[in-house]
C-alpha cells in the first residue's frame, strides 16, 4: 500500500479546489485513486462557515480535541479548588 505525505495530500486538494482539474485527472496524473482524493478533500478541503470564515475538517477536529483538553483541565481545577476550599475551612 502506497503512503502519501500530508503535504502531498494537501497539495492535491489545493489543485482540485483551484478548479483546473477533476478528481479523475488528478488521480491519473499523480498515481493515486479518486477515492483517496475524495477522502483528502473531506479532511483538508475548505469549508465556509455561517460567519463566512474558511476552515477545514482537519482544523475542526484539532479544535475539538483542544476544547476537550481544556474542558478536562477545567474540571480538574474545579475539583482541586473544592478540595482546597474544604481544607481552608477545616483550619
Amino acid at each position: 500500500m502506497k503512503t502519501y505525505t500530508e503535504e502531498f495530500k494537501k497539495t492535491i486538494v489545493e489543485l482540485y479546489e483551484a478548479g483546473n482539474k477533476t478528481k479523475s485527472e488528478l488521480a491519473r496524473e499523480y498515481g493515486t485513486s479518486e477515492c483517496n482524493i475524495r477522502t483528502w478533500i473531506k479532511k483538508y478541503g475548505k469549508i465556509k462557515t455561517s460567519t463566512g470564515e474558511i476552515t477545514s475538517n482537519d482544523e475542526i477536529i484539532k479544535m475539538k480535541k483542544k476544547m476537550l483538553e481544556i474542558e478536562t483541565e477545567n474540571e480538574i481545577l474545579k475539583k482541586a479548588l473544592a478540595i482546597f476550599s474544604k481544607q481552608q475551612k477545616i483550619k
